[in-house]
């Protein structure tokens, strides 16, 4: 059933814990502002999960896999450079 050597599995498996932990932290943060909200946290979580999976797609072959998971990798990566870019003129650096 496992064809694969155990430390790839366990890089499947963190990537699949950090990428399920981010809706636990997104639940967290919403229920302690009682309202629906999406901390920055998530998109870090999200982005790890997703590279981490990405790495462990392309280690299996799976193009399905490698494509969905690449395609979220840009996105996470994008929206956390528009959260840091608000914050920078939000503080008059940029």
């Amino acid at each position: 059933m496992f064809d694969q050597p155990v430390g790839w599995l366990v890089l499947g498996f963190a990537g699949q814990a950090l990428f399920s932990a981010r809706f636990l932290v997104q639940w967290v943060y919403s229920e302690r502002h009682k309202q629906s909200l999406i901390p920055t946290a998530f998109w870090y979580f999200s982005l790890a999960g997703g590279a981490t999976l990405f790495t462990y797609a392309l280690h299996i072959g799976d193009p399905v896999f490698v494509l969905g998971q690449s395609v979220g990798v840009l996105i996470y990566s994008r929206n956390l450079y528009f959260i840091h870019k608000q914050r920078r003129q939000l503080a008059g650096i940029e």
